[in-house]
Formats: structure tokens, C-alpha cells, sequence
């Protein structure tokens, strides 16, 4: 062969392996190319990759020979369990004994024609491996890898190049130096670029877990919410790819696309960081600030107050000698007993667990019509128009006004993360955050989008969302329920078109809620679970 064509071959080879290098995302794939592509290069028989650390170490990563048929560490499965070396001494001085170390601290290759010729580095432990296997590590070629700030990465090291005619043991040439070190500044710059993704990934995964902690943060009933969402989220988007039977067989993602709504499911409640805490935080029908039940009890306090003082001004004006004690007055206590029952209904009402009936309504009502003196010597009525309309609310503690102000967070959502650039990858997050609140049947917020217009990664988020929150035993207006209750709540949000059906059916029959449980909630909230009692379960 003409050495142009030899040239031509191997800046061929070369300029493969740069694209492969560049498209490898795996960091245990990419070493090693990058160092079995070396070791073809120059017919090496032995080659071991070094990686710097952040405390001055060469850590042990790739070895490999081919004769012993040794591949320890890499993708090879078997952990390469050696000491790593140190770069400096206790006094900061560079390790110059050994090949490795010198190398990476003078950023100089090193080539050995014999390591058992030579009295400059410390082969000692060398010498022992070869007798312990029976080897002989002649010739070594020893190369740093520095990155675009001139900094050492790592190092590669190649043991005994052989003639490729006569197989025996030769010193590397200056060829393969050369191209060697081509190969490691190609290589530098792809693990370079792979550690500035990972680097990236790992900042923005975090922003992203510390938004989510601060919006848990902001109210100790919502803890751990943003942050167990996401858990079920991934469950259930693998549990929907594995599955091989039903509507959903075919159904597939990718890894980065799993990633994607994950991320989605992070940040999906981003928007309640805007939410006032009275009402993410309200426990009760009468709290803003505080809980306003309160001041009715001091309301009601005054009445009796009143009607003391009014009994004992009569039984005074009696003068008859009789024992003055107004608790005889039987006439007062009828009205303190009224008094009192009034306030434990309101009481009662304020707690807002159960839905409120027409009866109770007009209780409430009869009773704000009651008259009460304030402070200022003003009679007033007893409740309040916002009292009144806040003990009124017919389900749950949240008013009209106070629901909006709740459901805009999916809004508010949207818009913070349609400001941020994402990579091509990851541009749908915005839209599969801001759908967790839509329903399959349209009746969802904010967009009111249907079945067919919803993504299925939103489905995915708004049945986590969902579940989450049934089975969480930390909000301010219930405690946490037996998870056979969940999953009927669930089975029944299915059958009115609320949640989607196949991911349901999914959700069940891969025990997605038992396996999230058993890590996740209180032993005593796992309860036994019957199959055929979920309400619009469907098995697969």
C-alpha cells in the first residue's frame, strides 16, 4: 500500500472515530473507544485509562489485555477495584515517581522503549503483576488528555506494542505518538463536551428539585408534594411502555422523553409560588390570616356577657333578698344554652368536611341575623357578609373568589415556564405541566381541553397529581385515607370522564399504587386491596 493511501486510511479512521466519539453519550461507551481505538492504532496488547479527580487522584477506570484476556471496569461489568493514585505529595510537591502521575502532572508524554531497562519512575508494582500472571510489560506509551482550559482530564496509558508481522514485543513509535495523541485531544474534547452536559443536566435538575421545594416549603401542608408527584409520574410512564397488552401495548418513549415529563411533573405546581399562603394553607371556611372562628367565639362571649349583666341589673332591681346568682335565672340560661349550641354548630360548619345542606344554610343565616354590641358601642349583626358567605361554601373551605385564586397557579404555570429556553428535547414541558388540572371530559382547567386534545404525558401528571394528594396525609382539610378509598375515589373520577381510562387500567393492574406505598406512605394507610370493587376498573 502507497503510504498516501496508508495517510488517507488513517485520517479516514481518525475522523470516524472523532464522530463517534461525538455522538457517544455514555461516559463508560466513550472511554472506551476511546481506548480501544488506541490500542488498534498501534497494536497494543495492553491499555489502561486514568481519569483525574477533583481531589488530585488518577482514578483507576478502563484496563485491559488483550493476551490475558483481562477487561476489568468500563462496560465489561467487572468493578476495577484499584487503589488511585496520587498526584501530589502532603506538601503539594508532583509525584514524579510513578509513569502515570509524572505524565499528568507535567501534561508531557512519556514512551518506554523497556521498563525493565529504565531507572526513572518506580515500576515496582508493575514488576509484581507480571510475576503474579506471568506477563512481561516491556514497552509502554503513556499519554495525558487535557481539556480546552489546558487542564489534565486523565491519562491513557498503552503496554507492549507488537510487529504486526512477527508479533514480538516492539517500542511504540513516533507514529503512533503522533496519532495517539491526536486521538486523546479528540478524545479530551468529546469527554469534555459529555462532562459539560452532564454538568448542565445536573444544574437544571437541581434549579428545578429547589423550585419544587421551595412552593413545598412555602406551606408545611403541601410538603413533599411537588416532590412525590414526579416519583409516580415515572412510575407510571415506565408501567406505560412495559406494558404488552390492552390499548396501550404499543405505546413507547424514549428515555429522553421519560426525562421530559418528569420534568414536567417537577414543575407542574410551579405557579402556586405566586399563591397567597391563606389560601394554599386554608384549613377551615373562616381562615385568611387567622381563622376567624375566632372572633365569632369572642361574639358570642359578648352576648352572654350582655345577658348576665341584663339579668343581674333585674334580679337587683328585685331587691328581694333572693340569691342574686343569674346562672338561677332560668330564662338566661335557656338563651346561654342557645348560645352556646349556635356557636358549636358554626363551629361545625367552619370545618368544612362534608357538603352543607339547605338546612344548615338557613341556620346560618338566622344566626347572623342575631345582633351583637361591638367594642365601639355599635350594634351590629352577628356574621358578617363575607362570614355568612364563607361558612356557605358548599364543599370543601375554599370560596368562589379563593378557588380562582388556586386554579390560576396552573396559568401563572404556564406562563413561567413558556419564558424559559429549552433544549429541542425537552420543549413540550411547558404543555404537559399545564395540563395536569384538564379533564378527559373538557370540564378541566385552564384550557378546558378534551380527551383528544390532551397529550398523554399530562394525563400521566394529572393522575400522580390525583393520587397524590388522596393518599397524602398532610393537608389542612382531611387526613390521609386507606388506600382502597384512593383508588375507588380514583376508579370513580375514571367512570365520570375525569382521568384517563387505559392509564387507569394501567395504574391497577401494574400496582403502581402499592409499589409507590410501600416506600412512600404510612404503613397503616395499606389496606387490603379487592380488584373487583374499584369502581370502573377494567383488568388487562
Amino acid at each position: 500500500m502507497k503510504p498516501s493511501d496508508v495517510n488517507h486510511k488513517l485520517l479516514k479512521e481518525l475522523t470516524d472515530v472523532g464522530i463517534a466519539l461525538s455522538a457517544e453519550k455514555n461516559n463508560a461507551r466513550l472511554l472506551e473507544i476511546i481506548l480501544m481505538k488506541a490500542r488498534e492504532f498501534t497494536n497494543a496488547d495492553g491499555a489502561t485509562l486514568y481519569e483525574c479527580t477533583d481531589d488530585k487522584q488518577l482514578k483507576f477506570e478502563i484496563m485491559f489485555t488483550k493476551s490475558l484476556k483481562i477487561h476489568l471496569g468500563g462496560t465489561s461489568g467487572k468493578k476495577l477495584d484499584f487503589t488511585p493514585l496520587q498526584l501530589f505529595d502532603s506538601e503539594g510537591n508532583p509525584n514524579k515517581n510513578m509513569v502515570a502521575t509524572c505524565v499528568a502532572t507535567s501534561m508531557q508524554t512519556v514512551n518506554i522503549a523497556d521498563a525493565y531497562k529504565q531507572d526513572q519512575f518506580d515500576f515496582s508494582g508493575t514488576y509484581k503483576w507480571d510475576k503474579q500472571l506471568g506477563y512481561h510489560s516491556k514497552s509502554f506509551l503513556t499519554v495525558p488528555m487535557t481539556n480546552h482550559l489546558n487542564e489534565v482530564i486523565g491519562v491513557l496509558q498503552l503496554i507492549n506494542a507488537k510487529d504486526k508481522i512477527t508479533k514480538k514485543v516492539i517500542p511504540f513509535s513516533s507514529t503512533d505518538q503522533d496519532i495517539v495523541e491526536s486521538l486523546t485531544s479528540q478524545a479530551a474534547v468529546s469527554i469534555t463536551n459529555r462532562r459539560l452536559i452532564e454538568a448542565q443536566k445536573k444544574l437544571f435538575d437541581s434549579l428545578i428539585q429547589l423550585i419544587a421545594s421551595a412552593i413545598d416549603e412555602k406551606s408545611p401542608y403541601t410538603a413533599g408534594h411537588c416532590r412525590r408527584v414526579p416519583v409516580i409520574t415515572r412510575m407510571l410512564a415506565d408501567a406505560a411502555c412495559r406494558i404488552d397488552k390492552g390499548p396501550l401495548k404499543d405505546f413507547a418513549m424514549t428515555e429522553d422523553e421519560k426525562y421530559e415529563v418528569e420534568v414536567a411533573a417537577w414543575l407542574h405546581d410551579c405557579g402556586k409560588i405566586s399563591t397567597p399562603e391563606y389560601v394554599v394553607d386554608k384549613a377551615t371556611k373562616l381562615e385568611t390570616i387567622f381563622d376567624r372562628i375566632h372572633l365569632i367565639d369572642t361574639r358570642f362571649e359578648v352576648i352572654k356577657r350582655d345577658a348576665i349583666i341584663e339579668s343581674l341589673s333585674r334580679r337587683l332591681n328585685e331587691i328581694s333578698g333572693k340569691d342574686l346568682d343569674p346562672l338561677a335565672d332560668a330564662a338566661l340560661q335557656k338563651q346561654l344554652d342557645a348560645l352556646n349550641r349556635d356557636r358549636e354548630f358554626l363551629r361545625e360548619c367552619n370545618v368544612g368536611k362534608e357538603t352543607i345542606s339547605e338546612a344548615y344554610v338557613a341556620k346560618i343565616l338566622k344566626i347572623a341575623a342575631l345582633s351583637w354590641v361591638s367594642p365601639t358601642g355599635v350594634e351590629e349583626p352577628f356574621l358578617s357578609e363575607s362570614e355568612v358567605d364563607n361558612l356557605k361554601i358548599y364543599r370543601g373551605t375554599l370560596s368562589i373568589r379563593e378557588r380562582e385564586i388556586i386554579n390560576n397557579h396552573v396559568k401563572v404555570t404556564i406562563r413561567l415556564l413558556e419564558a424559559l429556553p429549552y433544549p429541542k428535547k425537552m420543549k413540550r414541558v411547558p404543555e404537559f405541566a399545564g395540563a395536569h388540572h384538564e379533564k378527559m371530559d373538557g370540564t378541566g382547567y385552564p384550557k378546558g381541553l378534551n380527551a383528544t386534545q390532551m397529550p398523554l404525558q399530562a394525563r400521566m401528571i394529572a393522575i400522580a397529581d390525583v393520587f397524590e394528594a388522596l393518599s397524602a396525609c398532610d393537608r389542612p382539610y382531611k387526613k390521609g385515607m386507606p388506600l382502597s378509598q384512593c383508588l375507588k375515589i380514583l376508579g370513580e373520577m375514571k367512570l365520570s370522564g375525569h382521568i384517563d381510562p387505559d392509564l387507569f387500567d394501567v395504574f391497577i393492574h401494574e400496582k403502581i399504587y402499592l409499589a409507590y406505598a410501600e416506600e412512600y406512605l404510612d404503613k397503616n394507610s395499606i389496606d387490603e386491596i379487592d380488584l373487583n370493587t374499584i369502581p370502573g376498573y377494567k383488568p388487562l
